[in-house]
Order: C-alpha cells, then sequence, then structure tokens
C-alpha cells in the first residue's frame, strides 16, 4: 500500500485531504508535529508528500530542501498563494508539481496518481534517472544535487542548469548565449552581472565538496568544466 503524507496545519484541511485519499485505498500519515517534520518523514518514508507552504517555524520550501538531501520522494506542494514566482519558487526548491487552494479534491487525485506512476510505476520503469559522472563526482538533475564522493550538496534550479549544460559540453566551453538561453526564457530583461552570480554561485557549490577551480572562465566565449579533482585523485 503506497503511504501519503500530508503537511498541512489546518487541521480540517488535513483530515479532508485524508479522508477523501484513504477511499482511494491509499495509507496517510497526518504530520502534526511541525517542529520535526524531517523525523517523521525518515520514519514513515512516504512514498509521496503534500505540502503546505506556510507552515510553523519553517515554511515549506524549507522542509522541501531538507527533504531533497535524502529522498527523490514526489512532493506536491498545496497552498493559498496564487503568485507565479511562488510556483517557481516550489519548483526551485525541490517540488514536482504544485495545487492551489481552493481545490477540487479529484485533482489532488489526478495528480497523486500521476507523480507516483512517474516515480514508482509504468513511467518510472522506461525512463531511468539520468546520472552524470565525471569521476568521483556523479550529478543528478531531477533531484537538483550534486556529489563527490561521500559528500552531497543541493542545488537550486538555475545551479541545476548551469552544472548540466557544463557537463554535457565538457571538455567543450559552454557560451554565455546558450546559458543564458538555458536559464532565461526572455533575455532581454536579464542584467549582464546575472549570469556571473549565478556560475559564482556553481562554483561555491563545488567549494562546499572540496573541489577547487571547476568552472574556468573562458575569455570572450563563456565557460567551461575543469575536472581538477581528477588531478587531485592522481
Amino acid at each position: 500500500m503506497e503511504k501519503i503524507m500530508i503537511v498541512e496545519d489546518d487541521v480540517k484541511i488535513a483530515e479532508f485531504l485524508s479522508t477523501y485519499i484513504k477511499k482511494y485505498g491509499y495509507e496517510v500519515i497526518i504530520v502534526k508535529d511541525f517542529e520535526n517534520i524531517m523525523v517523521t518523514f525518515l520514519d514513515e518514508k512516504p512514498n509521496l508528500l503534500l505540502l503546505d507552504i506556510n507552515l510553523p517555524s519553517y515554511d515549506g520550501y524549507y522542509w522541501c530542501r531538507q527533504i531533497r538531501k535524502e529522498s527523490i520522494c514526489p512532493v506536491i506542494f498545496i497552498s493559498a498563494r496564487t503568485g507565479e514566482m511562488d510556483q517557481v519558487m516550489a519548483l526551485e526548491n525541490g517540488g514536482d508539481d504544485f495545487i492551489t487552494k481552493p481545490f477540487h479534491p479529484d485533482i489532488v487525485m489526478a495528480k497523486i496518481r500521476s507523480q507516483l506512476r512517474r516515480a514508482y510505476g509504468e513511467y518510472a520503469a522506461k525512463y531511468e534517472e539520468r546520472v552524470l559522472s565525471q569521476g568521483d563526482l556523479h550529478f543528478y538533475p531531477e533531484r537538483l544535487e550534486l556529489r563527490f564522493k561521500s559528500e552531497v550538496v543541493q542545488l537550486t534550479k538555475k545551479e541545476t542548469d548551469i552544472i548540466e549544460i557544463l557537463m554535457e559540453r565538457y571538455p567543450r566551453v559552454a557560451g554565455r548565449q546558450d546559458l543564458l538561453e538555458k536559464l532565461w526564457d526572455d533575455q532581454a530583461y536579464v542584467d549582464e552581472n546575472t549570469l556571473n552570480v549565478n556560475i559564482a554561485r556553481v562554483r561555491n557549490k563545488f567549494q562546499e565538496l572540496g573541489i577547487e577551480a571547476a568552472v574556468e572562465t573562458v575569455r570572450g566565449a563563456g565557460y567551461r568544466l575543469r575536472v581538477t579533482w581528477k588531478e587531485e585523485k592522481s
């Protein structure tokens, strides 16, 4: 029996969702201790998480980032926030889908089934998770995760996009224009320094893994991945 975990501080909404989801044969866990959500998550090991944004102490974005350090379990945000930026933030912090309140329970069930199929069902069998590797460095774009030996760092969506291009192009140069097209749909509103800032953040993520000088600036062209950790290993 697949297990759904609900993180929602509105008791009526949580109970309503629980009752409805149980009718379709799923086991449901309602989180009540909002200070220790990760403890419950690790103990229960749910197959899918329904997560509100506005929560006591820490918001849903924070908890989604913590979950992504441990699991690729599908996360569906459910929130009264309707702004486009809220949906962008949900996806960039590791969410898989977003439902706005008020919602129809049939829509919730359809999205739950869709995410479960993608993660564990017929689609998962056809499409294996992508992993890009260079030596001991392993990049998981679907998890927004970069691993080096036993160390792991979580990435934002833009950091993920940059690393994906760098690793796919290696040992070639990734042009600035190519990176801009990947990261932003409307480049007319992108400040010239914006890409530089995101490249700096990517370099910091490599440094968190103990890797120095991983992203080389190629003057007048763009950026290139430097596999410095292979040199260190030899």
